[in-house]
């Protein structure tokens, strides 16, 4: 069985072993975990059946992540978007669209996003981006990454009477557990622990147990639902319709430029990037994500895209598709265990995601500073993927900005024409949230 995985995922190459391999994959698995009770949670909104959905998530995210794993060797997994789980709950429950239908404009943003794929057109979008625009997604995505941790703990909480982000209550059990954690992990960090992250989110959901983070489940086994009801309920030709173009590009862009973000920023951190800042074999892992969208709106589910969490796998080591290959055999497990799964609060994975967040900010010592035109783009990435709560929306910012301090300090050479291509894709991005 070693032969086997030495040869299918060069483990050696990547001076990695199957035991750190799978604290990884257990690592990003517990991370992800809160999927389990989110997206069925958000689609019940729109009338779907929360078992069915998650029997059906669950299996999509096996599926998906080991063809990932396979075919490009990366230790990324996959798992509905959330913000495309948003878009398709508002479409149901809001606009009064059909789940068929839904299901058909999620199945053609998938195919447009294959067609772009597999024709080559996004690995030269990728090059075509600016390298100092990588390393602002990069950090840009490290910033995103430790906001939902410390939102998800109550550490960071929405202040409507100022109409701003700011502290919570600090004396909240789940933030005192948060803030445990975090210090068992700092302490397994300096102390170089092997799987010490996935060490802390353990000894962290354990200490929630007396604090009432942690609530210990009813029952230990759940069976998977029948799913064959959702399978194929799909309205392909009503999809089409003009009425639902908007629809079709709210779903594609934000998936086109998450997963270039999360493929980048998670590639960094593992070391993949090349000095250019490009990933070499990118384009492969974009065409698992196209074809992932499609494929799992044959079952209705919201656009399947390449999770921000796989970096914690890659933190606690994880360097191949080995990696997500045992991610994917803990979601197997949830579909039984699932009850087990969801007892681990918030709070244990916020200081992992904290850290890990933290870390992907070294990039930003890579943009020229010195350099306005490269610089304030950058920072405009940075930030509006923070403010604008959404790694899309800051790099469709940047875009646009770069362009126009380009073409003011009269550097038109350096603009390349898919450059002009992407900024009005942006354009038209904006104008459909409009």
């Amino acid at each position: 069985m070693h032969s086997f995985l030495e040869k299918q995922f060069n483990l050696s190459k990547y001076r990695t072993s199957v035991k750190t391999e799978c604290l990884a994959g257990l690592t990003t698995f517990v991370t992800m975990a809160y999927v389990l009770a989110t997206v069925p949670n958000m689609l019940a909104g729109a009338g779907l059946d929360k078992h069915v959905t998650m029997t059906i998530m669950v299996m999509l995210i096996i599926l998906t992540s080991c063809a990932m794993a396979l075919y490009t060797n990366r230790p990324f997994a996959l798992a509905p978007g959330l913000g495309s789980v948003g878009i398709v709950s508002s479409m149901i429950a809001n606009e009064g669209i059909s789940a068929p239908i839904t299901a058909g404009v999620i199945f053609w943003s998938g195919v447009l996003f294959i067609l772009i794929s597999f024709l080559g057109l996004r690995e030269a979008v990728v090059r075509v981006i600016p390298i100092s625009l990588k390393h602002a997604v990069t950090a840009g995505i490290g910033l995103f990454i430790a906001l939902l941790g410390a939102k998800g703990c109550g550490l960071i909480v929405a202040n409507a009477k100022k109409n701003t982000l700011g502290f919570g209550d600090l004396t909240t059990p789940s933030v005192i557990v948060c803030a445990i954690g975090f210090l068992i992990l700092l302490f397994m960090k300096v102390r170089k622990v092997p799987g010490g992250m996935i060490l802390t989110i353990l000894l962290t959901t354990v200490i929630g147990i007396p604090f009432g983070v942690t609530t210990m489940p009813e029952h230990l086994f759940s069976m998977p639902a029948n799913i064959g009801s959702r399978f194929l309920d799909v309205d392909f030709l009503g999809a089409l319709n003009f009425a639902y173009i908007p629809f079709l590009i709210a779903l594609f862009v934000p998936d086109f430029f998450s997963t270039f973000g999360t493929v980048l920023g998670v590639g960094a951190k593992a070391g993949y990037l090349d000095e250019n800042g490009n990933l070499p074999g990118i384009d492969r892992c974009f065409q698992v994500d196209a074809i992932a969208t499609s494929f799992g709106a044959l079952f209705g589910m919201p656009s399947m895209t390449t999770y921000l969490e796989s970096s914690a796998g890659v933190e606690a080591g994880g360097k191949t598709g080995l990696t997500v290959i045992f991610t994917s055999l803990f979601f197997a497990l949830s579909l039984f265990f699932a009850p087990v799964a969801l007892m681990i609060p918030s709070a244990a994975t916020a200081p992992v995601l904290i850290f890990i967040g933290i870390n992907m900010l070294s990039g930003m010592r890579n943009i020229k500073f010195d350099d306005f035109t490269e610089a304030f783009p950058a920072f405009v990435c940075v930030t509006f993927t923070i403010f604008a709560n959404n790694i899309a929306n800051g790099i469709c910012t940047a875009l646009p900005v770069y362009l126009l301090l380009k073409l003011f300090a009269g550097k038109r050479k350096e603009i390349s024409p898919v450059m002009y291509v992407l900024v009005a894709v942006c354009v038209l991005y904006f104008v459909t949230i409009l």
